[in-house]
């Protein structure tokens, strides 16, 4: 459920620290990837080795440790975590937070971070119920960051009311739902290629384009997030292959993706072209290494597999294609759409900024074979992807 993320976890000064242990327990076995910063007070309840060995990563306590390979911290937690997640919070901390105070790690790192953020409060009920810490928690709530309601029961204190902390199986499954949110594609098997191809010169060289394949790998971490079966057919990719997904093929050139991709295709109920396979491929391969001051290549046209796939499309599958452009996106997408048989396809100006190639982030406009056209502002290539299966699963 969990693979790939990243999840910041800031343990604070409470007995219910203990119960943090259980958390990061869970969430690596849900597949993340868990960083754990301590407040001072935390260390008086559980030493930092035991969040280390949990997590396998170092546990951060102190803003000036030099006993470490040089960054700033609190800037490299903050971008590198896909949710920030307080269990226990005090009243103390979510005081802190609430008014932008920044004196120790887990506050300077949490106000530096702009990915979701969860807090699970555990306090007395008393300091609960009090007014200052509602009015904290509004505040942080109206912008943005998420709460879980404490548990009922026998306090530390001996008190018996709200106040304990969330049990851990149930803080979990409120990160997987943050991070990971729908399910509709249990059950479903998808197809998905990614990256460019390359097609052989010689001994030495190839021809090929500047794809990165990150839209197909977010693609595939997307739709194994969302319940999927994913086959994942790469060529040349940037970006590691990501372990949620159940099988990955490679296949460098056209030639050999149109293989993989017909022979699997059968069996999909989704098929998202995103790869960037070469339209060209030279006649002849020669072997070793060419040396020659000048070189005249003869192209020949490489099989369509986009068209191939829609020519022996099947009632029910859903087809997606890619259309990157440089002028008349909508224009010389939509005939594509039609050419291909496809019941979707993505389009871009791959000149635009922040919409080419081996970036993070895409423009992109959706069109469909009635006529609609979806036009979708600058966005992260993760969020692009689940915006195009959202579409997909209602085509």
């Amino acid at each position: 459920m969990l693979n790939e993320k990243n999840i910041v976890l800031g343990v604070t000064g409470c007995i219910a620290a203990y119960k943090a242990c259980e958390i990061v327990s869970r969430l690596k076995k849900a597949g993340a990837n868990v960083d754990v910063i301590m407040t001072a007070h935390a260390t008086e309840f559980v030493q930092p080795l035991t969040f280390e060995t949990l997590s396998g990563n170092r546990v951060v306590c102190d803003m000036f440790d030099r006993n470490f390979k040089y960054d700033v911290g609190h800037v490299s937690l903050a971008q590198k975590a896909d949710l920030f997640l307080i269990a226990p919070a005090t009243a103390n901390v979510i005081a802190k937070v609430a008014h932008g105070i920044a004196d120790d790690m887990l506050t300077t790192t949490f106000l530096a971070c702009k990915s979701k953020k969860l807090i699970c409060p555990a306090m007395n009920t008393a300091m609960l119920d009090a007014e200052v810490t509602e009015s904290n928690i509004a505040a942080l709530k109206a912008r943005g960051v998420c709460f879980m309601e404490t548990g009922c029961g026998l306090l530390a204190c001996g008190d018996t009311g709200r106040g304990r902390l969330q049990e851990p199986e149930i803080i979990v499954a409120e990160v997987e739902k943050l991070l990971c949110g729908k399910r509709d594609l249990e059950g479903k098997r998808v197809l998905i290629t990614a990256g460019a191809t390359e097609e052989p010169v010689d001994g030495v060289r190839f021809l090929t384009n500047r794809s990165s394949g990150k839209t197909g790998v977010a693609l595939a971490v997307a739709a194994a997030e969302r319940g999927a079966e994913v086959t994942l057919c790469a060529g040349r990719i940037s970006v590691p292959v990501p372990s949620c997904v159940k099988e990955t093929v490679r296949a460098y050139t056209t030639a050999d993706m149109y293989e993989v991709v017909l022979a699997r295709s059968k069996d999909a109920d989704i098929i998202i072209m995103s790869a960037a396979p070469a339209d060209y491929r030279p006649r002849e391969v020669f072997s070793g290494k060419l040396k020659a001051e000048k070189l005249t290549l003869e192209l020949v046209k490489n099989p369509d597999i986009a068209a191939a796939v829609g020519a022996a499309k099947k009632p029910g599958q859903r087809l997606v294609i890619f259309a990157a452009e440089t002028s008349d996106t909508e224009v010389n997408a939509a005939k594509k759409l039609m050419k291909k048989n496809a019941d979707m396809v993505v389009a871009n100006d791959v000149t635009a900024k922040g919409a080419g190639f081996d970036v993070d982030t895409n423009i992109a406009s959706l069109l469909f074979k009635n006529g609609t056209v979806i036009r979708l502002d600058l966005m992260q290539k993760s969020a692009l992807a689940h915006v195009i299966l959202d579409k997909a699963v209602d085509l």
